[in-house]
């Protein structure tokens, strides 16, 4: 039995690798490609892989990038619960956030993809919504601690709504340097946050 259990176990392990690599395969790929232009044979190929082999793994293109999505939360965990230990402002919280999306291309293009097309694969829009739902959960935290309960929480998703659609907008803006964009977005993001601040505030002490 034991000698079972670690044959699943190893298979487990490798499969696991494969995921691993197949993902980082397709994440590479954005450094030269947009999300459009890579299928499943460009993976393949980047993985070093055949294509009948991935969708062992991935049913389909849509199911492998929610997989990567839910990889890379991890890493947008990270700074957001190193903002609650720093005790941030919400200035620095919309400034990390963008910062996020700008520096994390390939991720913000898989959120947008689902976002505004995500229904076609309903599997895959599934995962991505407890994604995203687990994502704006650490986002509520965040903004309460920094600015106490009865602020932003309740606001928080419009405001996260809110600074993806200006890094969505301004992220390739002509005419401008990668810093002047980043600068620009920057500002833009801080007027939201501390204008709706300003408002949510008003709002609660009318309760």
């Amino acid at each position: 039995m034991a000698e079972k259990s670690t044959f699943i176990q190893l298979r487990e392990n490798e499969r696991e690798k494969r995921k691993t690599l197949i993902i980082a395969a397709a994440m590479n790929l954005f450094k030269d490609k947009s999300f459009h232009d890579i299928g499943m044979r460009d993976i393949a190929a980047e993985a070093g892989v055949s294509p009948a082999s991935i969708y062992r793994y991935f049913p389909s293109r849509d199911d492998l990038f929610v997989e990567a999505l839910i990889r890379d939360i991890n890493k947008i965990e990270k700074r957001l619960r190193d903002r609650v230990i720093e005790k941030s402002s919400i200035d620095s919280l919309a400034v990390d956030v963008v910062d996020y999306f700008i520096d994390n291309e390939s991720t913000f293009q898989m959120m947008c993809h689902f976002l505004m097309r995500g229904e076609e694969n309903k599997k895959a829009f599934k995962k991505f919504n407890a994604v995203m739902l687990y994502f704006t959960k650490m986002f509520d935290e965040v903004v309460s601690k920094s600015q106490g309960a009865g602020g932003l929480r309740f606001h928080s998703q419009a405001f996260f709504a809110s600074l993806a659609g200006i890094v969505m907008t301004f992220r390739h803006y002509p005419g401008r340097s990668p810093q002047e964009r980043r600068e620009y977005m920057h500002k833009l993001s801080l007027m939201i946050m501390r204008e709706g601040n300003k408002l949510s505030t008003l709002e609660w002490n009318k309760k």
